[in-house]
C-alpha cells in the first residue's frame, strides 16, 4: 500500500510538473513583439523583466525576437540621462544608489537600475541580490531594478545592458542608473553606454590601487568620495581636495568638462543632492556645446562594432563542425604539433571557407 501511495504521489508530481512546463511555453508563445511592446509603453513591469530576459537569451527564437522589439522600441527612446556607477569592492556602491534613488524618486524621477552582479568563473552563479541590498528604494513605485548576472562578457558587464537601457527607456524611465562589479576593464565598455560617468572611492585607500585609479579617473566625470560620517569626514575632505587638484592635471575632456570631487554619505543621506546638481549641469553644458548628442553616436558607432565581433564569434562558436576541429587543434597543440597561432590561422582560414560556401 506504501508503494502504490509513493508511485501515485509520483505521478501527480510528474504531472504538476508538466502541466507548469505547459503553461510556462503558453505564456512565454504569448508573449509577441506587439505584446511586450504594449506593455513597456504602459510601464508594466511585469511585461518590461519579461522582455528583458528574453533579450538576455541565448536562443535564436528569442534572440529574432528581441531583435524586432528593439527596433520598434528605438523611437521611444533618448529621453532619459544614462549614468554609469563605479568603484572598487566595497565602496558601498548600492548603498549609494539605495540612498541617491531614493532623492532622484523625490525629485519626481522615474528610476531603472541595471546592476551588473558577479558571475562566478567556476559554477557560473550569481548572487543577484541587489533587490535585497537596496530594500527601500525596490519597493518605491517609480523603481525598477534588474540585476543581471555578469557571465563571461568582458569586465563583467552584462552582455545585453545596451539593450536593457533602451527597453527601460521606452517604458519611461527618465534616470538610468547603470551598476558595475567594479572589476577594472568594466568600467571601459559601461563608460560606452553611459552619458555621464560617476567614480566612488574611499579615502585612504592606499597607494595599491593608483594603477587602477589613473585610467578610470581619466573617464570620470564626478568623483565622490563615500562613507563621509562620524570620523571619517575629516579624512574624506582631505581625500576630496587631493582628488580635486589630481583631476586638474588631467588632459581636458571632449565635452569641455571640468570633472568634480565630491564628498558623500549614503547612511546620512549627505551630499546627494549635490551629486544630482553636478549631473544635472553636466546635461546641461553638454546639451549646450553639443557633445551630449555626439557622444550617443559615437557610442552608437562603437557598439555596432561590438555586435558585430559578438555575431562573428557566434557564427564560428555555433558552428559544430568547426567546434570539432577546435578540439583536434587543441590536442595538436598539447603534442607541440602546431604552435597556438598556425593553429588559430588554420582555423580561421576553415571558418572563411565555411562563410565563402554558405555553411554557416
Amino acid at each position: 500500500m506504501r508503494y502504490f501511495d509513493y508511485f501515485c504521489f509520483e505521478m501527480d508530481k510528474q504531472q504538476l510538473h508538466n502541466d507548469w512546463l505547459n503553461k510556462r511555453k503558453k505564456r512565454k508563445a504569448d508573449l509577441t513583439v506587439e505584446h511586450l511592446l504594449a506593455g513597456i509603453q504602459k510601464q508594466d513591469i511585469t511585461l518590461l523583466s519579461s522582455a528583458i530576459t528574453m533579450i538576455e537569451s541565448t536562443l535564436d527564437t528569442d534572440r529574432v525576437k528581441s531583435e524586432e522589439l528593439i527596433k520598434k522600441c528605438l523611437p521611444f527612446t533618448g529621453k532619459s540621462i544614462r549614468i554609469g556607477i563605479t568603484g572598487v569592492p566595497g565602496v558601498g556602491k548600492s548603498t549609494f544608489i539605495e540612498s541617491f534613488g531614493q532623492l532622484l524618486v523625490n525629485e519626481g524621477k522615474k528610476v531603472a537600475i541595471l546592476a551588473i552582479d558577479p558571475s562566478s568563473s567556476t559554477s557560473g552563479g550569481s548572487i543577484l541580490g541587489d533587490k535585497t541590498r537596496m530594500e527601500q528604494l525596490s519597493q518605491l513605485k517609480n523603481v525598477f531594478i534588474r540585476p543581471s548576472a555578469a557571465g563571461e562578457t568582458l569586465g563583467g558587464v552584462a552582455r545585453k545592458t545596451r539593450e536593457s537601457i533602451f527597453l527601460c527607456e521606452a517604458a519611461g524611465f527618465d534616470v538610468i542608473l547603470i551598476e558595475t562589479v567594479g572589476v577594472g576593464q568594466s568600467e571601459t565598455l559601461v563608460h560606452s553606454m553611459v552619458d555621464f560617468f560617476l567614480l566612488l572611492m574611499l579615502s585612504g585607500a592606499g597607494d595599491e590601487l593608483q594603477g587602477i585609479k589613473r585610467g578610470i579617473m581619466e573617464m570620470a566625470d564626478a568623483l565622490v568620495i563615500t562613507k563621509a560620517d562620524g570620523d571619517n569626514i575629516k579624512k574624506a575632505n582631505l581625500a576630496r581636495r587631493e582628488y580635486q587638484n589630481a583631476m586638474h592635471l588631467f588632459p581636458p575632456k571632449k565635452s569641455k568638462w571640468q570633472p568634480k570631487a565630491l564628498t558623500c554619505s549614503s547612511y546620512s543621506n549627505t551630499n546627494m543632492d549635490l551629486i544630482w546638481e553636478a549631473i544635472v549641469a553636466y546635461e546641461n553644458h553638454t546639451k549646450v556645446n553639443g557633445y551630449f548628442n555626439v557622444n550617443r553616436k559615437e557610442q552608437d558607432k562603437f557598439w555596432l562594432r561590438e555586435t558585430l565581433n559578438e555575431n562573428i564569434l557566434r557564427g564560428f562558436y555555433g558552428n559544430e563542425k568547426l567546434q570539432e576541429l577546435l578540439a583536434q587543434f587543441d590536442q595538436k597543440v598539447i603534442r607541440e604539433e602546431e604552435t597556438s597561432f598556425t593553429a588559430a590561422e588554420k582555423l580561421y582560414q576553415l571558418y572563411i571557407q565555411n562563410l565563402t560556401n554558405g555553411n554557416i
